[in-house]
Order: structure tokens, then C-alpha cells, then sequence
């Protein structure tokens, strides 16, 4: 680790950290907070979303207008540009993009094609995790800001292998930032699950796991590729993806990093409180 017990921690001038976990345990709330107070906010998200998929996601509107005869012609005549609008709080772009497989009629993807784009986004996560050393240079030498705040997404955990002490990209992020892991209680899954019930959305999963997914509920179901509702399968996955996640982070904590709990995280008010729950997590 960067800083290596409670006062290297205090006493950093630049202080670095990567925070990790579960999707809508307070990350992006957390850079928001700080970034009100002067730290930089490096989204790796938006970074896929613009810089690594941008393109995939802008030909994927263009091809459905591409559909209207309307908006074909004006496309084919150069009169209109269609953009992805994404930003660090509406990621639906690229979520979008992602899809979901199933039944083609409630919009859903061929399961090849649906894997074809999973495999575009570990890529590009791999490449934006990476990123984020050259981003926490670039804040300092452009802006002059020394704290730096890196928001990861919750799949982070899927593209690293938190037992192996080689893994080039968690050696690459922990030599560079303090890997923090956000650990949500009981309460706080069975808040996720309801939540992503309500209104599920794409997310990224290994390969391996999806592909077992998949088998498994259409053999539980019955249902042949192309009539699998989307949204069904995406709320089974996540339920199951919770439970595959969270060893998976609790790996990251205690081979690269540490960790603090929502339930603190939620007290925050200020950089100087964030920095207070850091410090308490460092050994002494």
C-alpha cells in the first residue's frame, strides 16, 4: 500500500485513494463529496463510456436511426450528429449499449452478440483502470490539485485476480492509490437487489460466470434463446452475482488494500471527515 499505516496517511501532502465495491454503495456520492471539496474525480466508468466505447455506443444509436427512414436520410446527407450525452451521473449510454440478452422483441440481444460486447467492456475497464495513474499526474501537473479520487465501477473485481500477488493491474493501481473497499452489510444487499428489481439495468460479468448463468436459468426456465425475457435473466444474474462479488472484494481489502463499511461511509460530511474514516482504517 501507498501509505502504509494512519499517519503516512495523515501526514500525505497528495493524498490517492481507489474506492471499490458494490454499485450504489455511496462511490460516486463519495467523489461527488469530495470533488465539491477540491479532490480531482476520476471516473472509470465515464472514461469507458467516452474514451474506450464511446464510438461503439454512438454507432449503436446510429444504427437504430438508421431504422427510420427520417433520420436515415438525414444521417446519410451529414444534416444531423447523434452523440452519446453520458456523464459521471447518467451512465445510461453505455449501460444501453451493454444490453441485456433474450427475446429480440422486448429488446433484447443474441447471447453472441450480448458476450461480443461484454468482452469490448473488459477491455476497456482493464485500459481505464490503468488510466487512472497518468489522470492523478495529470491533476497535479494541469490543475495543481494533489488529491485524487479514483470512482471505480462495481465490476472491477471481475476483470482482477485479488489471490494472485502478480496481477499487473491491481499491482499497477495499489502502487499508485490506496484500494479501498466500501463493505455493505445484509441490509444493504437486500436494499441492492430490491433496488436493481425495480429497474434492472446491464452491468458486466466474467465470462465464465455468465455463460453458466445463462445455461442455468434457461434450463431452470425452459425458455430457448431467443424467448428469454432480458429483464428476468438480469434480475436473476444480479442476485447471483452478489454473492460471486463479494469474496471477490473482500480479497481486494485484505491482499491490496482496506476497507470501511457503507454505514460509515453514509456519515461523511466533509474531505475532513472522509479523510478521519481513511486514517481509522490504517494500521498504526
Amino acid at each position: 500500500m501507498i501509505y502504509s499505516n494512519r499517519a503516512d496517511w495523515l501526514n500525505a501532502k497528495d493524498k490517492r485513494v481507489l474506492l471499490f465495491g458494490m454499485s450504489g454503495l455511496g462511490k460516486t456520492w463519495a467523489a461527488n463529496l469530495l470533488r465539491e471539496a477540491g479532490w480531482f474525480h476520476y471516473s472509470v466508468d465515464y472514461r469507458i463510456g467516452t474514451r474506450y466505447m464511446g464510438e461503439y455506443i454512438a454507432d449503436n444509436f446510429k444504427r437504430e436511426a438508421m431504422k427510420n427512414p427520417f433520420l436515415a436520410e438525414l444521417l446519410l446527407s451529414d444534416s444531423v450528429y447523434i452523440a452519446s450525452n453520458i456523464t459521471f451521473d447518467n451512465l445510461a449510454p453505455l449501460s444501453s449499449y451493454l444490453g441485456k440478452p433474450g427475446d429480440p422483441a422486448k429488446g433484447g440481444l443474441p447471447f453472441d452478440e450480448y458476450m461480443h460486447r461484454q468482452s469490448q467492456h473488459r477491455e476497456a475497464e482493464m485500459a481505464a483502470l490503468l488510466d487512472s495513474a497518468h489522470f492523478a499526474q495529470r491533476a497535479r501537473d494541469i490543475y495543481g490539485i494533489e488529491n485524487f479520487l479514483c470512482d471505480t465501477g462495481g465490476s472491477i473485481c471481475e476483470v482482477v485476480d485479488p489471490e494472485d500477488a502478480n496481477d499487473p493491474i491491481l499491482r499497477a493501481l495499489s502502487q499508485n492509490q490506496l484500494m479501498v473497499w466500501i463493505e455493505g452489510s445484509d441490509a444493504h444487499t437486500a436494499e441492492l437487489v430490491e433496488r436493481f428489481d425495480r429497474a434492472p439495468k446491464p452491468m458486466y460479468y466474467q465470462p465464465e460466470f455468465l455463460a453458466r448463468m445463462w445455461a442455468q436459468y434457461r434450463a431452470e426456465t425452459g425458455e430457448p434463446e431467443d424467448k428469454v425475457d432480458p429483464d428476468a435473466f438480469v434480475r436473476w444474474t444480479y442476485a447471483q452475482a452478489l454473492a460471486h462479488r463479494q469474496p471477490r472484494y473482500a480479497a481486494m481489502a485484505q491482499n491490496w488494500g482496506v476497507k470501511i463499511r457503507a454505514q460509515d461511509l453514509y456519515l461523511v460530511r466533509d474531505a475532513k471527515d472522509f479523510t478521519s474514516l481513511i486514517a481509522d482504517a490504517l494500521p498504526e
